[in-house]
Formats: C-alpha cells, structure tokens, sequence
C-alpha cells in the first residue's frame, strides 16, 4: 500500500520491496529460489525467478543464479516490485496521454489534479484506475486481476511522466533500475527566490515530519528518515522567484518540495510547505497584488516531471522521453517573465 500521506510521493522506493534475509546457523543445502519461496510470504516462485534474472537477488553481496545453494549464515538480499494488493481495482474508462507503448511497458503523461494510486479516500477515478480498463483486453492479469505496474509515482497537483510496466518482468527490472538510481529523473520546479549558487546539491536525509504527519521533513544530520540527493540548476531568474531543472538522485516521498523548502526556496504554489503566499518580496503595493494573481494562475504548487530515461527490459535499449509543460505552468512564465522586463 502507498505511505499513509495526503498525497503520493515523487520517487519509487515505496513501490518496490527490498529484504534481507539471513541464513539460520543450522540451514539444510536448499536451491535459492525455493529457500525465498519458503521465506516470503504471498510471493510467487515466477516473481521469485524474475528477480533473479533481473539480477535483483544476491546472496553475500554477490549475484548468484537460481541453482545457487543457500548454505547456513547466508545472507540473501531480494528487490520485488509493487507488492500484491490488498484490494480489488476497479477498471474506469479514462482519456489517458500515452506518449509509448509496447508489450512491456507505457509511458503515460499524468496532468495535475490526478492521483495516481488507489488509496484512502480514493478508491476510484485514479491512475491506476484508468490503467486497468487500458489494460483489461491484455494478458496482464493474473486470476482475474489487473494489475498496472506502478514502480514510481508523482504527487497528485504534479504533472508529467510515469513508467508502467505491463508484466512481471517488466516491473522487475525497472524496479531494480530504481532502487539502484539508474533511472534518469528530470523535473522543472519554479521556486521562491533565487538559490545563491547557480547550480548545487541538497543532500539531507527525508522522513515524515514528528510535528505533522502530512508533510515531509528534511534530517541534515541523517538521524531520522531516508537518505536523498536532489541536484538542481538554475535555468532563469525572475529575480523574485526562478525556474529551476531538478535531478533526482534518490525518490523519496516529496522529496524536492521538500528540499526545496529546506533551502529555503519553496516551491510556487506549494500550500503544504509554505509556497501559496508571497515569499519574497514586498507583502504590499503593485507586487503584492501581482504575486498574488500568479498565485491564482497555477493554485498548485510548480512542479512538472519533465522527462524519464531509462533502459527497456527485454531491449536492453536506453529510451528517453519527454513532456512539455501543460498550459498552466506555461501561463505562470510568461506572467513573470513579462514581469521581470517591466
């Protein structure tokens, strides 16, 4: 199930497992797929093999084949995708931007105001509810079941691009692509201020906030949460505030917004981490009201996942793919750009 937030997170670690498991001092000789059979609960021997094909299983830091032996005191490290559902998706026709799609996987461009994944208080009209009546007329089902293969998400008020994987396999390996930060991950984000370097690093490990369960905090010292690395650079000034390209090293729940707000530059429109009000800059007279009214052209906060490269699972072809800015983010440049020449 997703993390229990108001909102999903812009990364993929929370839609993959990761476990660790260790050999009992007394373990009989016992071929590695069917010792994790035994271990792991409601996992199947076929998601077990796709994951040791995908390299996603080592046994003592090192990659091993399905034949292997687990001897006693071993300690054996498995990866799995998306883990099985708790509940029943239901299908919903749904006008969806798909910009690819083949027999593995779909890249689909998700407009703001869209949740991705079915969770409390959104059981339907998501995402994922859209894919399965996308997907229903293919083999992706198992007993019935269909299931869209989410390996990352974006938050709902975010728009641009996702991955889906239609099979095992596919989801498989590019959760594995994930958990070891191969995935090339480009965001546009429009922040307040202007960060004194032109480019930089936020390093600062991201967990639930102790004061409010719906907003992520940020850990410098690393003593609580998960660890993250955002890369940015600054691409134009508007002098109060600045369109930034966002690189994410990591994928963790909110993790630019945020960062971004940890550095103190929150992102535009961000009402959860204090950036649906004028930030920089004079709180009265022509600005105020201006600042104001670009707040009520995009009352979201400014953040569009831009692009997505990564490696095709049966290819073994880098793709790449990109989506424009929708309309609304596109109304808030020109507004300030017009702005910052007057």
């Amino acid at each position: 199930m997703p993390p229990d937030l108001d909102e999903e997170g812009e990364g993929g670690d929370e839609l993959y497992e990761h476990h660790r498991i260790r050999a009992d001092k007394g373990q009989e000789l016992l071929r590695l797929d069917k010792f994790l059979l035994n271990r792991l609960a409601n996992t199947s021997r076929n998601r077990i093999q796709n994951a040791i094909r995908a390299e996603a299983v080592q046994v003592n830091d090192r990659v091993v084949k399905s034949n292997y032996r687990v001897k006693p005191l071993d300690v054996i490290t498995i990866t799995l995708p998306e883990p099985p559902r708790e509940f029943k998706v239901v299908p919903e026709p749904m006008e969806l931007d798909i910009r690819y799609e083949d027999s593995e996987l779909l890249i689909v461009n998700k407009p703001a105001g869209l949740v991705v994944h079915p969770a409390f208080g959104n059981w339907q009209g998501t995402l994922v509810n859209g894919l399965a009546y996308h997907l229903q007329n293919l083999p992706t089902g198992r007993n019935g079941e269909i299931r869209p293969g989410l390996v990352h998400r974006i938050d709902k008020d975010t728009s641009g691009l996702l991955v889906i994987g239609k099979t095992e396999w596919a989801m498989t390996h590019l959760s594995q692509q994930f958990f070891h930060h191969t995935i090339e991950r480009t965001y546009l984000a429009l922040v307040w201020g202007v960060p004194k370097e032109p480019a930089g690093t936020i390093r600062g490990h991201i967990g639930r906030s102790l004061k409010d369960r719906k907003v992520q905090a940020v850990y410098p010292e690393g003593d609580q949460g998960k660890h993250a690395v955002t890369h940015y650079k600054v691409l134009r000034s508007f002098g109060k505030v600045a369109l930034l390209q966002c690189n994410l090293e990591t994928g963790r729940t909110h993790q630019i917004r945020a960062h971004m707000k940890h550095i103190g530059h929150p992102l535009f429109g961000d009402a959860t981490y204090g950036g649906d009000k004028v930030v920089y800059g004079q709180r009265t007279g022509a600005y105020k009201a201006f600042a104001e009214k670009a707040l009520e052209l995009m009352p979201r906060q400014a953040l569009h996942a831009k692009s997505l490269g990564f490696v095709h699972p049966t290819t073994h072809q880098q793709l790449h793919f990109e989506a424009e800015l929708p309309a609304d983010f596109k109304a808030l440049l020109a507004a300030w750009e017009q702005y910052a020449e007057e």
